[in-house]
C-alpha cells in the first residue's frame, strides 16, 4: 500500500501529517528510513504523535500546531478555530489564514504540580542539580532550574531521571530551564521519553517550564518567551493566584514537502 503524507516542521521537529488509518509503527519505520532527522507521525484525528520507539504520546504541542495548520490549509477545514481530541483531552487551536504566521494552541490548565519531587534512584548524580518539580501539561514532565542550560548534561541526567521510580509508571520528560536576565524569559533543553534523547524543541516542555516558573515566581514576563535549540515558543494565559487558565502555546509551523512511501501489506 502507499502511504501519502505531508512533511511539516514545528520548531525544529519533523512530522508527517495525514497518515490516516495506516499502521503507525510500519509508517514510522518506512519514513524514518528515508530521513536523517527524526520524524513523528501525526494522526489527523489527534494531536498525539508516534515517538521513535513506537510509543504514542498523549499530547504533542509542536505536532498539534502542525496538525492545525495542515487541517486548515490541506484538509479542507477552512476556518481559523479548530478543535482536537486526544488521550490528554480536548484542545483548541487558532490556525491563521497566512500559513507563515504563528499557530496558537489552547490547552487545559496544568495538573498535578508538585514541588521538589523526591527522586529515589538518581542519588549523587542529580545532587548538584537542585530540585526537580513535577507538572502535567498534557504529558508527564519534570523541571529543573539551572544557571546555564547550554552546559547542562541533558542526555546523561535526563536518561537517569526520566526512568526514576518516583515517576513510575509513565516516567517523565526532563527539562533543564535557565531563567534569562531580569526574569524576561526562559531557555529550555528537554530530554524526551519515547525519543530517549534531547529534541530540538518540546511544546509541552515549554508549557511545563513556563508554568512552573510562573507558579514559583521565577519569571516575571508574561506571556513568557521560551527559547529552545529549535526556535522560540510563547506561553501565556490567565494567571489568578496559583492557577493558570486559558493556557496557550504559540509558535511557528510550516510545510516542507509532500511525499509517499510504499508499505508492505
Amino acid at each position: 500500500m502507499e502511504l501519502r503524507f505531508v512533511k511539516m516542521e514545528g520548531t525544529g521537529n519533523d512530522f508527517a501529517e495525514n497518515v490516516g488509518v495506516a499502521d503507525v509503527e510500519a509508517g514510522l519505520d518506512a519514513v524514518d528510513a528515508g530521513e536523517t532527522r527524526r520524524i513523528d507521525l501525526g494522526i489527523v484525528e489527534t494531536p498525539g504523535a508516534g515517538a521513535r520507539d513506537g510509543s504514542t504520546a498523549t499530547m504533542c504541542g509542536n505536532g498539534a500546531r502542525c496538525l492545525a495548520l495542515y487541517a486548515r490549509h490541506e484538509a479542507g477545514l477552512c476556518r481559523e478555530e479548530l478543535c482536537f481530541q486526544s488521550d490528554a483531552g480536548a484542545f483548541r487551536a487558532l490556525a491563521p489564514g497566512d500559513p507563515n504566521e504563528d499557530v496558537r494552541l489552547y490547552v487545559d490548565p496544568p495538573r498535578r504540580f508538585e514541588r521538589d519531587v523526591a527522586l529515589r534512584a538518581a542519588g549523587d548524580e542529580t545532587a548538584d542539580w537542585g530540585a526537580f518539580h513535577y507538572i502535567w501539561p498534557g504529558v508527564e514532565h519534570v523541571v529543573c532550574f539551572v544557571d546555564d542550560a547550554e552546559s547542562a548534561p541533558v542526555e546523561r541526567i535526563g536518561r537517569t531521571v526520566r526512568r526514576d521510580p518516583a515517576l513510575e509508571p509513565a516516567g517523565a520528560n526532563v527539562n533543564f530551564v535557565e531563567t534569562l536576565p531580569d526574569g524576561g524569559g526562559l531557555r529550555v533543553r528537554t530530554y524526551e521519553k519515547g525519543v530517549e534523547a534531547e529534541t530540538p524543541a518540546c511544546g509541552t516542555g515549554a508549557l511545563a517550564a513556563a508554568c512552573v516558573a510562573r507558579l514559583l515566581g521565577v519569571v516575571r514576563a508574561w506571556p513568557a518567551a521560551v527559547e529552545q535549540p529549535g526556535g522560540r515558543l510563547t506561553v501565556g494565559g490567565e494567571v489568578r493566584g496559583g492557577e493558570i487558565t486559558e493556557l496557550y502555546l504559540e509558535g511557528p509551523a510550516r510545510f516542507v514537502f509532500r511525499g509517499e512511501v510504499a508499505i508492505d501489506d
